[in-house]
Parts: C-alpha cells; sequence; structure tokens
C-alpha cells in the first residue's frame, strides 16, 4: 500500500481503533496461478504491545484455506471526497479535490489449523465477541453434536503480523484554516460515513495537538 510520508502513522492506538471499528478484512494470499487469492471475513484481534495476532476462519471449501505463509490482511476505514470548493486556503497547492481515509495494511504469516478443540474456542471466541456487540446472547454449545459438526466445514487461521503500515490521510497536510473548513463542511453533509470521517480528523488534530 502507497503511504505518502505525510499521511504514514506509527501508532498503533489508531490500529487498535481500526479494528475495533471494523473487524471485517481482506486476507490476500499468492494464488496458484500467479494471482492473488482474497477473501473479506470477521476476525477476532488482539495486540499485546507490538506483538499482533488475528484469529478467523474460511470455509473448508475456499482455495485459501489451503495456504499456509506469508499474507496481507487490509483493514478498511472510514474515507469520503474532500471538495476543492471547502478549503478557505485558495493557493494552487490547495486547489485540487482529494479523497480522506484511514486504513491499514498488516504482513505477516498464516497458520492454519483444523482440530476441533481449536475450532471449537475460535467459533465460541466469536460468538461471544461478536454477539455482545449487537446485544445478542447466542453461544456455541461444544457438548452439542449439531454444533460440533459445523466445524468440519471451516479451516481456522492465526495470523501473526510481522509489519504494519498505517495510512492516515486526515488533511493533516494543510492549513488550520483548511482543515477546520473540511470538518465542518464533512459534518454539514450529515450522513453517519461523512459525520464519521470528520470525528477521525478531530480526533487525528486534537491528539496530534495534544502531543506537541
Amino acid at each position: 500500500m502507497f503511504t505518502p510520508r505525510a499521511f504514514a502513522q506509527t501508532d498503533l492506538q489508531w490500529l487498535d481503533r481500526l479494528l475495533a471499528r471494523d473487524p471485517f478484512v481482506t486476507v490476500l494470499t499468492a494464488g496458484g496461478d500467479g494471482l492473488p487469492e482474497l477473501t473479506r471475513l470477521p476476525v477476532l484481534y488482539q495486540r499485546d504491545g507490538d506483538h499482533i495476532e488475528l484469529r478467523g476462519h474460511w470455509a473448508r471449501a475456499n482455495p485459501q484455506a489451503r495456504h499456509s505463509g506469508a499474507a496481507k490482511v487490509l483493514v478498511d476505514g472510514p474515507h469520503g471526497y474532500v471538495s476543492a470548493s471547502w478549503y478557505p486556503d485558495k493557493e494552487p497547492a490547495a486547489r485540487v479535490p482529494t479523497w480522506n481515509y484511514a486504513a491499514a495494511e498488516l504482513r505477516g504469516q498464516l497458520q492454519t489449523f483444523d482440530d476441533t478443540d481449536a475450532l471449537a474456542q475460535l467459533v465460541s471466541d466469536t460468538g461471544d465477541r461478536f454477539e455482545a456487540s449487537i446485544g445478542q446472547a447466542w453461544r456455541f454449545e461444544p457438548e452439542r453434536d449439531d454444533h460440533r459438526r459445523q466445524l468440519r466445514g471451516i479451516i481456522g487461521f492465526r495470523f501473526t503480523v510481522e509489519q504494519v503500515q498505517l495510512t492516515l490521510k486526515l488533511s493533516q497536510n494543510h492549513p488550520e484554516a483548511n482543515q477546520q473548513a473540511v470538518m465542518a463542511e464533512l459534518e454539514r453533509l450529515d450522513n453517519p460515513h461523512s459525520t464519521e470521517l470528520a470525528q477521525w480528523m478531530r480526533r487525528y488534530r486534537d491528539e496530534a495537538a495534544a502531543g506537541s
């Protein structure tokens, strides 16, 4: 993922925020025909300092489920169009529209597993994580035969992250007046996507100011 220096971020709290916001990621691996294979799927995220691990599973029929080794994971964040007409600073360098966004590319190693106990734990943890997020209480019950039979159809994976590339393109390369104007205009659009992007811009700006 190409990241201009002005938008590169190393604070892993932003990765925490991205994956708390949207744990539905894209897993990329090399295919046998030389083209990449990809799957969109939910993951469980865990970070202890610089050690980062994702867990998830594929359908057993998915060709990617046979892959172990090097892989990439793409994490999506808020994004949106920024009109050049919003800038009070009308200098030539500021007269072009752009697209603001936050995203991450993770590089590392995939390790697959299909033993029943590990899969049962993965499905149980996944259910607990996402049921709680919507106020529901379905649980995987490993003692039930009908639940355990479902495990035959999946392959689990652990993804150990070796490199994190965080990109936060949030108008921080613009003068203060332009940043304020973009946030105001995004909020004026009054839709959830633009409002969220404005919130991320404001949070980035406030934290950068506090750290300076």
